[in-house]
């Protein structure tokens, strides 16, 4: 069973996702070992929200509290009183509904920007985390990359991402009203993750001439040879030569005494948790935008109907597919075992070269797969349609094959409503 635990812009103030996200480094680690019945548990915390992802043992709706209540208790472990602040924000998903919505946050349908370029690969990079850390699970897995599948799809037909969509372009954007001519301006740029080369290049399709770029870790040399900047190596001397600040890390956070005058300059957080500390927008001759103030500017466009209908319908695939993989994989396991065993004679008798037995058991398992691959077919279309059931009694009369725990469509969204996720 799939659940997700969700806050986000939408839902929370970035006060306290910024907090939350400070703290969550172990939450997938601390949930996977510290509770008994989740499988899996992958964490994505970016510039605007908080999720957990979580696979648990337990079929019945009754886990859904129980892992909920996991969520906050690990959290409260690490991020204390913003943990119960979360929960009053937070909404818990389970079944259907979790792939339908980690689909529409992929493909950045939830962004902060609709169509954000850069959600995508934060999903993508949360999945690899967990895969690092242990804490991945074959359900997770497969919800994951069919995430991935769906957001080329939608950015490929809707082409949502085709105008180049990110929260640095948007940050951009209201900075221009502030900055009389890109292409003189000096720009710092701190950090270098992907964020700051995405940075980057909006910046040079601005026409901006004079970048540099500061990294806490020393890495500022190799991104600045590979991308054509100049490397700056002390913050406070960097700052007090750039006109335009603009933060993208997670490893420094600006402060008050990085900032050497009172000279006008404009300073850009992009990052979460945030990058430059509140207090810096009040200094004298610091304008400072954040993501509370991207957040009222953010250009709240229709949402793309087709885009919207192509996150259902991938997510209601995704869902028939997972109603019929227990019967599919039970035939498939009928039809391997039969076969492992026809070949154990065989090879028991011993009557065939070893090249020409290896070429025979080759081409039986291939055709075995070309057998198996319409009634698997079948067996998910049967079960979009609410007839999974069907195909499990087929199975049993055919043979004999009993398939445990197969809902059909109609018992599964009675499942999810009972849950109040429906």
């Amino acid at each position: 069973m799939l659940l997700c635990v969700t806050a986000s812009h939408r839902t929370a103030d970035f006060d306290l996702l910024d907090r939350v996200s400070r703290g969550v480094a172990t939450t997938a680690t601390d949930l996977v070992e510290g509770t008994d019945f989740v499988r899996g548990a992958v964490v994505l915390a970016t510039c605007n929200r908080f999720e957990a992802y979580l696979e648990l043992d337990e079929p019945l709706t009754a886990a859904v509290p129980i892992a909920t209540e996991a969520v906050f208790a690990t959290l409260a472990a690490s991020v204390g009183a913003d943990a119960a602040e979360l929960r009053g924000t937070a909404v818990v998903l389970s079944g259907s509904e979790v792939a339908r919505h980690l689909f529409a946050v992929s493909s950045g349908l939830e962004s902060l920007v609709l169509g954000e370029d850069e959600i995508a690969g934060q999903v993508q990079r949360a999945l690899a985390t967990a895969r690092a850390e242990g804490t991945s699970s074959s359900g997770l897995e497969r919800l994951f990359q069919r995430a991935a599948h769906t957001s080329r799809r939608v950015r490929s037909v809707a082409d949502l991402g085709g105008a180049g969509r990110s929260i640095a372009r948007l940050a951009l954007d209201l900075a221009s009203t502030r900055v009389t001519e890109w292409s003189a301006a000096r720009v710092l740029v701190v950090g270098t993750g992907r964020y700051a080369a995405t940075t980057i290049a909006a910046l040079r399709d601005r026409g901006v001439r004079d970048l540099r770029v500061f990294s806490a870790t020393g890495r500022a040399e190799q991104f600045a040879a590979r991308y054509g900047v100049r490397a700056e190596h002390v913050l406070r001397e960097a700052i007090r030569d750039a006109e335009v600040v603009i933060t993208c890390t997670a490893r420094y956070t600006v402060t008050a005494s990085d900032i050497p005058d009172g000279s006008r300059r404009l300073v850009i957080d992009l990052g979460l948790p945030r990058n430059v500390e509140p207090g810096v927008g009040k200094l004298p001759g610091v304008e400072l935008i954040d993501l509370e103030v991207l957040a009222l500017h953010a250009p709240l466009p229709e949402l793309e109907p087709g885009a919207r209908a192509l996150v259902g319908s991938a997510a209601d695939a995704f869902a028939a597919e997972e109603l019929a993989a227990p019967a599919i994989v039970a035939l498939r396991r009928h039809v391997f075992d039969a076969l492992d065993a026809e070949l154990d004679r065989a090879r028991a008798r011993g009557t065939a070269g070893t090249g020409e037995r290896e070429r025979t058991e080759q081409a039986l398992r291939h055709l075995a797969g070309v057998l198996l691959h319409a009634p698997s077919v079948r067996a998910r279309e049967l079960a979009e349609e609410g007839r999974n059931a069907e195909f499990a009694a087929a199975l049993d009369t055919l043979y004999g094959i009993r398939v445990d725990a197969v809902p059909d469509e109609g018992k599964a969204r009675a499942v999810d409503r009972a849950s109040g996720t429906a």
